[in-house]
Order: structure tokens, then sequence, then C-alpha cells
């Protein structure tokens, strides 16, 4: 793939406790042309996070076991990396207008391939 090979390519922090959730939303974003770095909580993601400057979007669940969830993420990610864009998913959580910060997306589950797809390449465009 031709991609592989072009600098910049986007890299995608997926941040899920759910491992075969994880792993399907891994196949649906690399088979969309993007790097994944994986998390299995909010905890690791801020690890993975401090010690990488190439991450372009975090791509989180908003229920997950440890110190935060999925919205703590999302506003400490805004804090301290105000530069990475924000997706927060849910199948049970139905979010208000300020539950995420300024620019920050929320995508319902279950999600298909195209909307996933679709809404990374948005908000990477914007």
């Amino acid at each position: 793939q031709i991609s592989d090979f072009l600098p910049g390519k986007t890299r995608i922090l997926i941040v899920e406790d759910e491992l075969l959730i994880r792993l399907n939303a891994v196949e649906m974003i690399e088979e969309a042309g993007f790097e994944i770095v994986e998390a299995a909580s909010a905890d690791e993601a801020i690890l993975i996070l401090e010690g990488r400057l190439d991450i372009t979007v975090v791509f989180t669940d908003i229920q997950m076991p440890g110190s935060m969830d999925g919205l703590r993420l999302a506003a400490a990610v805004r804090d301290r990396w105000p530069p990475i864009l924000i997706v927060a998913t849910s199948g049970r959580v139905k979010l208000g207008a300020g539950d995420l910060p300024e620019g920050g997306r929320f995508l319902p589950k279950p999600y298909s391939p195209a909307e996933i797809t679709k809404m990374l390449r948005e908000l990477i465009a914007a």
C-alpha cells in the first residue's frame, strides 16, 4: 500500500477496554488507511501520549474501568495536548452539548466501517 510509505501518516490512539471491540475498531480504522496505537485503559492512553508526539486522534470508549473514563480522558487530552483531536464512542451513554471538549465528536455504537472512516476523515480535514 502506497500510503504506508508516505510521511505524516495519521496515527490514531484507540482506547477501549473490551478486547474484541478494540480489535474490531483497529481493523476498521486500519482498513481506512490509518495507523493505530492501542490502549486498554485511559491510564495506558496517558502513558502512551506522554511518550509519543505522533498521535493525531484519540478514539475512546466512554465507559472504562480505571482512574478515569473516556470523558475524563478527553478533558485530560484537551488540557495537555490541545492539538490532538478527540472522538468518543458509547453504546449506552447519550452525551450533552458540553460533555466533550470543544471540537470533540461523538460516534454512537455500534458504528460501521463507513461511519467511522467518514467521521475520522472529516475531523482530520477540518
